[in-house]
């Protein structure tokens, strides 16, 4: 896949949703100081209308192989899914956006590509985006944690979250 640099225009023009059969949002957590706890979110939404891109996750879709701890990320220890159902990000170019995480709102560093236009087999044009940042995430007031017997905490601070978004442009 080729991509565009982050000093290039951020996309090309027009409207293109998100296919979420293709696309996805995960992240990533330092877990019991010995390996990285992975999770995704299984309903979302992306659009990039005119190099501005919107996306949406419903907390509510957290999937972490485990149904018991997916209740659990619903709690106000974590997302607080009744109060907060969405989780939020905009931005504008490939270095930096903004992510809203139980109504606390900050700015993002990104690192992202974007691959050049390409025609799938059905005629419709496609680009592939992916965009990757690290975030503290009690910065967001997810901060539930329990300390780990070998030292430290079992939940480490910093979470990856990682968007790999197959768009497809909208036909006018």
């Amino acid at each position: 896949m080729s991509t565009l640099s982050p000093t290039k225009q951020f996309a090309p023009a027009g409207s293109w949703n998100a296919d979420p059969v293709h696309s996805n949002v995960t992240f990533e957590v330092a877990y019991a100081g010995v390996n990285t706890f992975r999770g995704s979110f299984r309903d979302f939404s992306a659009t990039l209308v005119d190099g501005v891109l919107e996306g949406s996750a419903k907390v509510a879709s957290v999937d972490v192989k485990d149904e018991q701890l997916n209740g659990h990320l619903q709690t106000p220890d974590f997302f607080d899914a009744e109060r907060f159902p969405e989780i939020t990000f905009r931005a504008t170019d490939l270095d930096r956006g903004e992510l809203t995480i139980k109504g606390v709102t900050r700015p993002v560093e990104l690192t992202g590509s974007i691959s050049e236009p390409n025609v799938d087999p059905f005629g419709r044009t496609r680009v592939g985006l992916k965009l990757e940042t690290t975030v503290a995430r009690n910065d967001f007031g997810v901060s539930w944690n329990a300390p780990n017997q070998g030292g430290g905490n079992y939940l480490g601070d910093d979470v990856r979250i990682i968007a790999e978004l197959a768009l497809v442009k909208q036909e006018a």
